[in-house]
C-alpha cells in the first residue's frame, strides 16, 4: 500500500528505523566527542543498527573527536601564546597585598634507649 508521497510502508517502516536512529546519534552530537569509545559503542549497539552502520559511526565519531580535540588544543595555544606573563604578574602584584604566615614547631628528638653489652 502506498502513501501520499509513492514510499510503500516497508520502506518508511525501515526508513523510519535508520531515521529514529540517526535522531539519536546526531542528539547525541558534540556530547559523544566527549564519550569513551566503548560508552559510545554500547549507547549504538543498543540502537540495534547494523554492524556496517556501527563502524561507520564510531570511525566518524572518533576523527570527530579527535578533530574537536585538535581545535580546542590550537585555541588555548594561540591565547596562552598571547599573554604577556611579566605584565599580567606585574598587574597583579600592585592590585594585591602579600601575607605570609609561618608556624614553627621545634621538638625534642625521642632517642633510642641504649643498649647494653
Amino acid at each position: 500500500m502506498a502513501n501520499n508521497d509513492g514510499r510503500d510502508k516497508k520502506d518508511e517502516a525501515s526508513g523510519g528505523l535508520v531515521g529514529e536512529a540517526l535522531k539519536k546519534v546526531f542528539s547525541v552530537g558534540v556530547s559523544a566527542a566527549f564519550m569513551t569509545e566503548e560508552s559510545l559503542r554500547q549507547y549504538l549497539q543498543d540502537m540495534k543498527l547494523p554492524k556496517e552502520m556501527l563502524g561507520g559511526l564510531l570511525q566518524s565519531a572518533s576523527k570527530s573527536k579527535d578533530e574537536i580535540t585538535n581545535r580546542v588544543s590550537n585555541e588555548i595555544i594561540k591565547i596562552v601564546s598571547k599573554i604577556d606573563w611579566v605584565k599580567e604578574a606585574a598587574r597583579f602584584a600592585e592590585n594585591h597585598k602579600f601575607k605570609i604566615t609561618a608556624e614553627i614547631d621545634i621538638v625534642k628528638k625521642k632517642h633510642p634507649p641504649a643498649e647494653e653489652d
